[in-house]
């Protein structure tokens, strides 16, 4: 192994483990927050499922109290990527929303109402609404219709929809003829209202796509916990059943970069655990050969990336990579494009050789290329909101 590959194996793998708890505190602030605001029984449990895939979510399952009025659910529960905020105190006469609104105040967040198309009762969550409102602390807003499927009358069920979405527009403020708009500039309309009822008979979610399309716009975390592909080859199922570890460990590699003196440090030594726990879901062991190995199928992309940050150079916004530039991306959002990118195609690398079997440099390399691409542009947004939330936090600080 040369010199160089021999650095940057020393590079990822530090003979002083540095303290990464700063790094994964930062990520940790930052993972976004959905505020669930609704009535017992409305269907909260059903919104969460179609998130995030899983039917086992209930609430009070997981939920953990973190106010006197609501409880947090962070999903995955290991390496959590997006937390749930369910209140339940809304039927209370005493119910202020300001500690909830404090711990969405900070964070990517977006307040989703839910509402039985059956209960045009909705005054308690009205009221705390209108005091969410007045606090400018939460920006995004999305309604969702559940149940909608026990009014049998399709035309009693759309006035039913349409009576609770209007009044909370009123109250947010949106004019009817923005919110009855189906589709916005940008895609689909935010305020337009949102279906998702479950049909037992048929066995189907009924709104999934719509809620996970207007959430990947509102939470750019999102697309990518709600990105189920098709898989052509076991090495891709396998990856499945890792990849919200890896967009984890991603994370934490974005938010670290973000740090002053700490990215240059916490970055390496993030990849080199992720790399580590990968192998040990593939058990197998890494050695220096297979770094060397590993590194040089990467390509010059990944290698200059590492150049520049051999360079202590963490400012650096352009990097030849793939034939083109990278542009203005910061260097937290190549951190968590980086960082995923390889990954993925560590994992395909680890699939391979516990198998006893090679993998072509061009697969690999073409695997890195298209994992980094996949979340670049996610990954630029979750940095600006990560920015926005900060300047939002100093602001309601002073």
């Amino acid at each position: 192994m040369n010199r160089f590959f021999k650095k940057v194996y020393e590079y990822i793998n530090p003979s002083v483990n540095p303290d990464l708890a700063p790094a994964f505190d930062e990520w940790q602030k930052h993972i976004p927050t959905l505020w669930l605001l609704g009535k017992t029984g409305a269907g909260k449990s059903t919104v969460i499922q179609a998130i995030t895939g899983s039917s086992q979510v209930e609430i009070g399952n997981g939920f953990q109290p973190c106010t006197r009025t609501a409880s947090l659910y962070q999903y995955p529960a290991d390496n959590p990527l997006v937390s749930f905020l369910d209140t339940r105190g809304l039927a209370e006469a005493s119910y202020d929303p300001a500690e909830d609104i404090a711990i969405c105040s900070g964070k990517s967040h977006a307040l989703i109402v839910v509402m039985k198309a059956e209960e045009p009762e909705q005054l308690s969550v009205l009221d705390a609404l209108k005091a969410i409102k007045r606090s400018g602390k939460i920006k995004h807003l999305l309604v969702v219709h559940t149940a909608v499927n026990s009014l049998s009358d399709e035309q009693e069920r759309q006035r039913a929809i349409t009576y609770n979405h209007q009044r909370v527009m009123e109250v947010w403020g949106v004019k009817e003829s923005t919110w009855q708009q189906v589709t916005a500039d940008d895609g689909l309309n935010p305020y337009h209202p949102i279906i998702v009822d479950f049909i037992p008979d048929e066995q189907q979610l009924i709104g999934l796509e719509n809620l996970n399309t207007v959430l990947a716009e509102t939470l750019p975390m999102l697309s990518l916990l709600s990105n189920k592909q098709a898989h052509s080859n076991r090495e891709e199922q396998n990856f499945e059943r890792l990849r919200k570890e890896v967009l984890w460990y991603a994370g934490a590699a974005g938010a670290s970069d973000a740090i002053p003196a700490i990215g240059l440090f916490t970055v390496p030594a993030i990849q080199g655990k992720m790399l580590h726990s990968l192998a040990n879901q593939y058990g197998v062991e890494w050695n220096k050969k297979d770094y060397a190995e590993f590194i040089s199928m990467l390509g010059s992309g990944f290698l200059l990336q590492y150049i520049s940050k051999l360079s202590v150079n963490q400012l650096v916004k352009f990097i030849p990579a793939y034939g083109q530039t990278v542009g203005s991306a910061t260097a937290a959002a190549m951190s968590f494009s980086s960082s995923y990118a390889i990954g993925r195609a560590a994992a395909m690398y680890l699939y391979h050789r516990s198998k006893g079997e090679t993998v072509s440099k061009e697969l690999l390399k073409t695997t890195y290329q298209q994992a980094f691409k996949s979340v670049k542009k996610v990954a630029e947004q979750q940095v600006n909101q990560n920015k926005a939330d900060k300047k939002d936090k100093h602001e309601t600080s002073k």
